[in-house]
């Protein structure tokens, strides 16, 4: 046993390349973890309705949840906004990103998913800027929610960070899915429930799903920013008046 009084700490870590790619990288896996506090473990979006009606009520049915959120919301929604972000910080057009707050705000019908999302995005935003410091965009952003002027979006908050770690459009795009997809597993290993081994097979199938959906991600017109199919948006408006619940949403 090493007694206490052995034990040094040096004032200062090693000397880190703040230029590196893998820092870089590692910052924004940070902040797409799941144990990132910013609320996420709180809201299914929908998917407790489905447990709840009996329609998921094992990992095969969890699975193909999962995989219809990714192949319609995400896609259509928070994927193709985090594109859409970058794209226009590319073109230093600062503008473009508060309408595009304003167009998912609107676009998002379910009023607890809309809650929740914001909830999570003003969380994340203010962990983010007290973790790793000034980002200019952010700043700006942080500035317009407090004045009301946005709503608050996770994935705009994201994709604001993630160019500032120089990631590109594609490795936003599949490690912000990365994170809901992680998220959405832990969510329901609780509730449905599912084992952990169960729960982390299924993530693995959805991670190559997301990867897959890029190509098309890529191309996708704005104007179809906020599309998503009625059975999911059905489900997480049905949550806001179902019966006992673990999920805020």
């Amino acid at each position: 046993m090493v007694a206490a009084t052995e034990v040094t700490v040096p004032e200062e870590g090693p000397s880190v390349d703040l230029a590196s790619g893998l820092l870089r990288w590692l910052e924004v896996f940070q902040i797409a973890d799941s144990t990132f506090p910013i609320g996420t473990f709180n809201h299914s979006f929908g998917l407790e309705n489905y447990i709840w009606r009996g329609v998921v009520a094992d990992v095969r049915g969890f699975e193909a949840w999962l995989a219809a959120y990714f192949r319609t919301q995400y896609l259509f929604g928070e994927g193709l906004l985090t594109r859409l972000v970058m794209e226009a910080l590319d073109a230093g057009d600062e503008d473009a990103i508060w309408e595009l707050d304003a167009e998912i705000t609107e676009a998002t019908v379910a009023r607890e998913t809309r809650e929740g999302t914001r909830r999570v995005a003003r969380q994340m935003l203010s962990l983010v800027r007290g973790v790793f410091g000034d980002v200019a965009v952010l700043d700006d952003y942080h500035a317009r929610i407090r004045a009301g002027a946005c709503k608050g979006n996770p994935a705009i908050v994201f994709a604001a960070f993630a160019w500032s770690r120089c990631l590109s459009a594609e490795e936003t795009f599949v490690t912000y899915g990365y994170s809901i997809a992680s998220t959405m597993t832990q969510n329901a290993v609780r509730a449905v429930p599912l084992g952990q081994g169960a729960g982390q097979e299924a993530l693995h199938r959805t991670i190559a799903l997301i990867l897959g959906l890029w190509p098309r991600a890529k191309s996708l017109p704005r104007s179809l920013l906020g599309a998503n199919v009625c059975g999911l948006e059905l489900a997480q408006i049905a949550h806001e008046t179902q019966g006992p619940r673990l999920f805020m949403s």
